[in-house]
């Protein structure tokens, strides 16, 4: 094994064990359902979901190092927003932690890419296209909304 893909196994290794506390460290008794400090650190109203999402830039920061392609690179950081802006949200951003587990996400898409660089699917392109969308959406709807406010106050003589 040359020394480059013994670095690769080693620092996959470490994440290994990151992601595997962030997701699923702990069982739910009576079930096939884990969970991980991802969701007990982020009941912290605030703090907790920042938190673990520091922690979960540690696998984007890994993909970028060992060059991952840069649609899979986004996809990872699109699955930390998600995991952030859906754990903003009380006590459904919590139980939504157990399920999404972003870190397990991101941690397949570094292991399929890292060792020998696979080429980005459609469903990569895809799930981007469709994150990057949401957002222009996100941003253009409130936009629209102020013009048609300000447009009727014109036309009904409120504004000049």
């Amino acid at each position: 094994m040359s020394k480059s893909a013994a670095d690769v196994r080693r620092r996959l290794e470490k994440l290994r064990s990151l992601q595997w506390l962030l997701d699923n460290a702990y069982p739910v008794p009576g079930t096939n359902i884990r969970f991980g400090w991802d969701a007990l650190v982020g009941l912290i109203p605030g703090a907790g979901d920042i938190v673990t999402a520091l922690f979960a830039g540690a696998i984007v920061m890994q993909a970028h190092h060992m060059r991952v392609p840069r649609v899979i690179q986004l996809r990872m950081v699109a699955n930390v927003l998600i995991d952030l802006v859906i754990g903003i949200v009380p006590l459904f951003g919590d139980v939504a932690d157990v399920f999404w587990k972003a870190n397990s996400k991101n941690f397949a898409l570094l292991e399929r890419h890292a060792a020998e660089p696979v080429a980005p699917s459609a469903a990569d392109w895809l799930f981007v296209s469709g994150v990057l969308a949401l957002v222009v959406f996100v941003a253009i709807v409130p936009l629209a909304m102020v013009y048609w406010i300000v447009h009727t106050m014109i036309a009904a003589g409120l504004l000049k």
